[in-house]
């Protein structure tokens, strides 16, 4: 059950997809269709069944920085949580598109991580990078799961 290369590649690209899935769907049928997708989406390629998923999302604080559980994921991808009153939805911003930049992966049967870039473009062709790193794990059945989860955004410098 040892994770390839190719198979990280692939999970970068299913987790980028899943983003565009989730903003088209609000787009077209709301908040409660993206919930359905956002939520779908965390039990296809998340390892919450393994365990808790050391989830850090981008833009959160304080005592909700943390998100081991799938209703933080839920929340942080959707907004709109009374539970989370800050989020604002990171996965409904109207991506279109998604493009991952390896800085390096680590390999070691089972387990394996990725830390790089990911560069998200929305309908109007903004575009956002986050720095990411994923922990993938594989389960009982042979499917890799996500299990770490960290983002932030680049350290920008002050000018001098």
């Amino acid at each position: 059950m040892t994770i390839t290369t190719e198979e990280i590649e692939q999970a970068l690209v299913t987790w980028g997809n899943g983003k565009i899935a989730i903003s088209k769907a609000f787009e077209e049928g709301g908040i409660e269709a993206a919930r359905s997708v956002a939520s779908a989406n965390l039990d296809a390629y998340y390892g919450y069944d393994l365990g808790p998923v050391l989830f850090k999302p981008t833009m959160a604080s304080g005592e909700q920085t943390f998100r081991p559980t799938k209703p933080g994921a839920l929340a942080y991808f959707c907004g709109h949580s009374e539970d989370y009153p800050r989020d604002n939805g990171f996965a409904i911003m109207g991506w279109r598109a998604t493009e991952n930049i390896t800085a390096a992966t680590f390999v070691q049967g089972d387990i394996a991580m990725w830390m790089g870039w990911i560069r998200l473009t929305d309908r109007n062709g903004s575009v956002t990078t986050v720095d990411k790193s994923f922990g993938y794990k594989k389960d009982g059945a042979g499917i890799l799961r996500i299990v770490l989860h960290h983002s932030s955004l680049p350290y920008m410098p002050p000018e001098t």
